[in-house]
C-alpha cells in the first residue's frame, strides 16, 4: 500500500535495495523512504543485517582410514557497507559457504589421525573461519564465529574406542588389585615369621628355665638331704612330674588321653625308660 503512494517503510536491521529503472540505485537504511514509482523507482529485494547461523554436516576420512561426520556452525551477517554486494553477487549465500566449509574441511582432517581430530578442533574450525573471513568479504558478508560442534565417527569405531578405553581401565584395575594382593601376602608372610621367631624364642626361654629349675631343685636337694644322688633327684622328679600330668588329664573332660601303665611298681619302670632314651639321644649325637 505504502508503494501505491510512492512511500516505504525499511524495519529494523534490514536494508531495501532501490533501482531506477532496473539498474542500483541506492541501498535504504531503516525508516521511512520515497520511492516515486511513476518515475521508474522500485524496491529490488531486501537483505537483513541480523547474524545467522548455517550448520554444515561434512563427511570426511582421517589419515588412520576412519570415515567421521564434522559439523561446522558458521555464524555470518551482512555487511551494511557492502550491502549491494551482499544482494547482487551471490545467488545462494549458504551453499557458497557450505562449499568452503568442505573444502577447508576435507583439506585438514585426512592430515590428522581420528584422536588428533578430536584434539585440535579449535584449529580445524580456525582455519575454517580464515578461509571464510578471506572468501566472504568479497561478497559483502562478515564471519562472525565457525565452531566445530560436532566429531561423530562411525558407530563401530565409537563402540571400538570405548572397548580399547574400557580394556585399559581393566587392565590398570587388575595390576593395582595384583600389587594390593602382593602387599598382603608379603605383610602375611612377614607377620608369620615374626610369629614364628617369638615363638622360638618362647620355646627356648622355657627350655632353659626348666632346665634351670632342674639344676637348683638337684643341688638344694642334694645339699638338705646328705646321701642323696642326682639319680634320685632326677627319679623323683620325673615321678612328681608324672602325677602331675595325670591330675591335669583327669581334670579336663574333654581330653583325648593314651594311658599307660601307672601302677606303683611301673612308676620306676617309666623313669628308667625315659632316663634310657635320653641317654641313648645324648649318646647318638656324640661321635665315637
Amino acid at each position: 500500500m505504502g508503494q501505491a503512494f510512492g512511500c516505504i517503510q525499511v524495519d529494523q536491521s534490514n536494508v531495501v535495495v532501490r533501482e531506477h529503472f532496473g539498474k542500483f540505485d541506492d541501498v535504504l537504511e531503516p525508516g521511512c523512504h520515497c520511492l516515486p514509482w511513476c518515475l521508474g523507482y522500485q524496491v529490488a529485494g531486501s537483505l537483513t543485517l541480523r547474524v545467522q547461523q548455517l550448520d554444515v554436516r561434512c563427511e570426511t576420512k582421517t589419515k588412520d582410514n576412519v570415515f567421521v561426520n564434522v559439523v561446522a556452525s558458521v555464524q555470518y551477517r551482512a555487511i551494511a557497507e557492502k550491502a549491494s554486494d551482499a544482494f547482487y553477487r551471490l545467488t545462494n549465500t549458504r551453499e557458497q559457504i557450505q562449499s568452503y566449509v568442505f573444502d577447508v574441511i576435507r583439506a585438514s582432517v585426512p592430515k590428522l589421525n581420528l584422536d588428533a581430530v578430536f584434539e585440535q578442533k579449535n584449529d580445524i574450525a580456525k582455519a575454517v573461519e580464515e578461509e571464510l573471513e578471506k572468501a566472504m568479504s568479497t561478497y559483502g558478508f562478515e564471519i562472525v564465529q565457525t565452531l566445530i560442534v560436532d566429531i561423530e565417527p562411525d558407530v563401530q569405531v565409537k563402540r571400538a574406542m570405548n572397548e580399547i578405553n574400557a580394556a585399559a581401565r581393566l587392565r590398570l584395575a587388575a595390576n593395582e588389585k595384583a600389587e594390593a594382593e602382593k602387599i598382603l601376602q608379603i605383610k602375611k608372610a612377614e607377620g608369620e615369621a615374626e610369629s614364628k621367631y617369638l615363638s622360638g624364642l618362647g620355646i627356648a626361654r622355657q627350655r632353659q628355665a626348666i632346665v634351670d629349675g632342674l639344676r637348683d631343685s638337684v643341688l638344694a636337694f642334694s645339699d638338705n638331704v646328705p646321701g642323696t644322688t642326682p639319680k634320685d633327684v632326677m627319679d623323683m622328679v620325673l615321678v612328681t612330674q608324672y602325677f602331675d600330668t595325670m591330675k591335669e588329664i583327669g581334670a579336663s573332660s574333654k581330653s583325648s588321653s593314651v594311658f599307660i601303665p601307672h601302677g606303683p611298681g611301673a612308676v620306676r619302670d617309666v623313669a628308667t625308660q625315659i632316663r634310657e632314651g635320653l641317654l641313648q639321644a645324648s649318646s647318638v649325637e656324640k661321635p665315637i
